[in-house]
């Protein structure tokens, strides 16, 4: 350091005191850490209070199931983070003071920052159930709530899961795995149909009965009741006042960004913490990412809040070029999402709503196995292709995509639906079908042109 010229030395004090801290080490919060280390050489640390290393949260389930250990779930070595110079910490943050940019922690230490982002995540809702916070309940959202199920499971002889959505199905699917039945209280009429059209909600009811899985459809919840000894023992449904044993309650009544502690702190906050198209907050050098964020401006057809896992990852690239001063705007691009009920894959790319608006026609398919579907929503008076809805059946993300941005004619995609099948070689298409919908809705007389073949997709998305 004595050699030093002056001006480096300027610069090597300029580097160190130039402190990106991100609180939080899910998805987002380490994506922008790795980004601001290839974009630069300011000094980077995580703190995070669930866990001392980054963990896929969206593999939580498989590790209950049996199929992959915590160990496996981290997508990076742990000497990675010495290697890449990022600091982790294990502890929790209690306060955060804007104006002189410090952090308290939970120990009573204090960290200084330049740059703060906050990647806070989600916390389960509780809607103020009687007996929530008893012991044997708890949401499916972060690695205390696997432990909290893995010591109550032993000897389980039932679960009740109270909501429905994707968490709810997963955690009923875990249970499931140990041969624990369960029994779901949902508030809707069907399953997840907020989100899905009639029929794809229909199938999936169908699916979760099939598979022994007690669905009490349009009740929910009024009490959980405490044994005794400060754990549940039974809960009680409100339409009916059924009381129904258990030993174990999950509350999957969806996610809420992880935003509450910071309320009084005078961070502008809605749903999420506001923040604009940089990814910026109200105060000065900090950014919110993720599931907290709330965009004071989304784009059309998006929501302000999206919890959802590859949004968390473009939010912190995002994040990372402001932090280092190469201003980028986020964008999320097309709506996508993909997930799994018990046995059927799940996919939906574009505008593909609950209930049809009147300006919007639809084709819909399903197999005779009631497993499988495909949907494809278009413009009625434009014909542009507006969205795909697909479950037990895989269509490429890259041909959906371009079809739905370029307002491909829908039979032209018709025409060219092999492009967009994903599935093995020698499984079974389905396009033949949709197209004789097709015709039969319209009166058309609409011909397959192109079957599947990677050398043909490859051509279409050169172009």
């Amino acid at each position: 350091m004595l050699t030093l010229q002056v001006r480096d030395f300027k610069l090597t004090y300029f580097l160190l005191m130039d402190h990106v801290v991100i609180i939080g080490n899910g998805i987002s919060g380490v994506t922008t850490a790795r980004w601001v280390r290839k974009l630069s050489d300011k000094k980077i640390t995580i703190i995070s209070s669930e866990s001392e290393h980054f963990f896929s949260r969206t593999a939580l389930m498989y590790i209950y199931m049996g199929h992959m250990r915590y160990e496996d779930t981290k997508p990076y070595e742990d000497w990675f983070w010495k290697k890449n110079r990022i600091d982790l910490v294990n502890d929790h943050v209690n306060a955060i003071d804007y104006g002189n940019k410090k952090l308290t922690l939970k120990g009573g230490t204090e960290m200084s920052y330049d740059r703060l982002v906050l990647a806070l995540g989600s916390k389960s809702n509780m809607f103020g159930w009687p007996g929530q916070d008893l012991k044997g309940v708890s949401g499916l959202y972060n690695l205390q709530d696997l432990e909290n199920m893995e010591a109550y499971s032993n000897g389980l002889k039932r679960a009740v899961i109270c909501g429905g959505g994707l968490i709810g199905i997963e955690m009923a699917e875990m249970f499931h795995s140990r041969n624990i039945p369960v029994t779901m209280l949902v508030r809707e009429e069907s399953y997840w149909n907020n989100v899905l059209p009639p029929e794809e909600s229909a199938m999936i009811s169908d699916h979760i009965v099939k598979n022994h899985i007690d669905l009490r459809l349009g009740v929910n919840l009024a009490e959980i009741k405490d044994d005794g000894t400060g754990r549940a023992k039974s809960v009680i449904v409100k339409e009916t006042g059924e009381e129904i044993e258990c030993g174990y309650v999950g509350l999957t009544a969806g996610v809420s960004p992880n935003v509450g502690w910071l309320k009084e702190s005078g961070i502008e906050i809605g749903r999420g913490i506001k923040v604009n198209e940089n990814l910026k907050t109200n105060m000065t050098d900090v950014y919110a990412i993720g599931d907290c964020a709330e965009l004071l401006n989304p784009n059309e057809g998006r929501r302000g809040v999206e919890a959802i896992w590859y949004t968390g990852r473009m939010m912190g690239e995002t994040a990372a070029y402001n932090i280092c001063d190469k201003p980028v705007s986020y964008d999320p691009g097309l709506w996508f999402n993909s997930a799994k009920f018990i046995d059927i894959e799940y996919q939906v790319y574009g505008n593909v709503p609950a209930q049809m608006p009147e300006n919007m026609a639809t084709l819909f398919w399903k197999h005779s196995d009631n497993e499988k579907s495909i949907r494809i929503n278009y413009d009625m008076n434009s014909n542009d292709v507006l969205g795909f809805n697909l479950f037990g059946i895989r269509y490429r993300h890259e041909v959906c995509e371009k079809w739905i941005l370029e307002k491909t004619n829908v039979e032209t995609v018709l025409q060219n639906l092999g492009l967009a099948n994903f599935d093995p070689e020698f499984y079974k298409e389905y396009e033949q079908d949709i197209i004789d919908i097709y015709n039969k809705q319209t009166g058309n007389n609409l011909k397959l042109k192109t079957r599947r073949g990677l050398s043909k997709v490859l051509s279409f998305l050169s172009k």
